[in-house]
């Protein structure tokens, strides 16, 4: 029997955490380090340890504590709080991991900032931001968020090549890439539509295996030197970019699986699968990241366009019969609070939908199509609902 990898925290079912969980169990087993596994994950451990992976020092010596009585092969996380706790229980057991430096830097975004500018690499500044990939959406009062209108970095008309990389706009894409011993390789880019401001949170994400700037070599460079920046070794790291006239500049780099499920969307449009090749390279074996798709896939999540109290959540299920239709979910039940956008939190969700075509043209027509199935009420705060 495979020796099993360590998993810090199982993460939330609404935020697309079970496919990755999923992949990696069929691969190997997994221990989870959390105070109360969420029942969702159960039906894929192995094994528990009752530890809160926020607590660095003693989940560290919990994890130790296991270990020499249990073979470990590795420890994985998806969440960049309990990264340095991963690097410091890597550390002790002489697994592959990252610097602890690393950790502490890609958990804290001024840190990152500041490390990368003294390697002179191209950054945004304090205020030009992106949340992790959570979600948001923006619509019509009262209904769930139409996303038929929105466009920007999600959308096909911007799905250029090198011209993209200095048009000035400001796009978001993020480089999917697993870096082996002493390779980078960028095996997938995330187009992503963000939301307004002040939380600029994704509206949808969209990846093509045939993206033009996959071929960028401003963008593979800039990438490439991040890496090499922040000493990365053995991981699958999500790395986010700005595009700007001046080129390529980094926004965040998250060195583990990236959530809003963009392991599904390029293992619909590529065939590599991500969350496996994590499993992998914290074992410090090499993934197979051989392509056997060259589709498109995308996400679009609904989130509540008032603030109040959900009275009504339905999604026809004509949705599912859909020819495009990959997985439909509705994350919130009626009588649940709820918050609107620029402020929602990830829990504000209304639902998500992931669809595969041939190209991204295809995605964003399926991806409108598939919103009218959807259908939401909300009483409004104003009228009398107190959260």
């Amino acid at each position: 029997m495979a020796q099993p990898v360590v998993l810090l925290g199982a993460g939330r079912r609404d935020s697309c955490d079970e496919f990755p969980l999923a992949r990696i169990a069929a691969a190997r087993p997994v221990v989870l380090v959390d105070p109360d596994p969420p029942a969702w994950a159960r039906p894929y451990l192995a094994g528990h340890l009752a530890a809160d992976p926020a607590r660095e020092s003693s989940t560290t010596e919990a994890v130790l504590a296991y270990a020499a009585g249990h073979p470990v092969a590795g420890v994985l996380t998806w969440s960049g709080a309990h990264l340095t706790t991963a690097a410091r229980i890597t550390a002790r057991l002489g697994l592959p991991g990252l610097p602890y430096e690393t950790a502490a830097a890609c958990a804290d975004p001024v840190a990152l900032r500041t490390l990368l500018h003294r390697k002179r690499l191209p950054t945004t500044g304090p205020r030009d931001r992106v949340d992790a990939p959570d979600a948001r959406k923006s619509g019509n009062a009262g209904d769930a968020a139409d996303p038929r209108n929105q466009g920007g970095a999600g959308d096909p008309r911007n799905a250029g090549g090198a011209e993209d990389v200095r048009d000035g706009e400001g796009s978001l894409v993020s480089a999917e890439a697993v870096v082996l011993d002493d390779e980078v390789r960028i095996v997938a880019l995330t187009r992503t539509t963000p939301g307004p401001p002040p939380a600029r949170s994704p509206l949808r994400h969209r990846v093509h295996a045939h993206d033009g700037l996959l071929h960028n070599r401003f963008l593979r460079t800039c990438v490439e030197r991040t890496v090499r920046a922040l000493a990365l070794t053995h991981t699958v790291a999500h790395i986010t970019l700005r595009l700007t006239a001046r080129g390529p500049r980094v926004l965040a780099v998250a060195p583990h699986l990236p959530g809003d499920l963009i392991p599904l969307l390029v293992e619909r449009a590529t065939g590599v699968d991500l969350a496996t090749a994590a499993a992998a390279l914290a074992t410090g074996d090499h993934p197979d990241l051989t392509p056997t798709r060259q589709r498109a896939a995308a996400v679009q999540f609904a989130y509540p366009t008032v603030t109040g109290r959900l009275t009504h959540l339905r999604l026809d299920p004509a949705a599912e019969h859909d020819p495009s239709a990959d997985h439909v979910l509705l994350t919130r039940h009626p009588g649940d609070p709820v918050t609107a956008a620029p402020h929602a939190h990830i829990t504000d969700r209304l639902a998500h939908w992931v669809v595969t075509a041939e190209n991204p043209t295809d995605c964003e027509t399926a991806l409108r199509r598939m919103a009218h199935h959807l259908t939401a009420r909300i009483l409004p705060l104003a009228d009398g609902y107190a959260a």
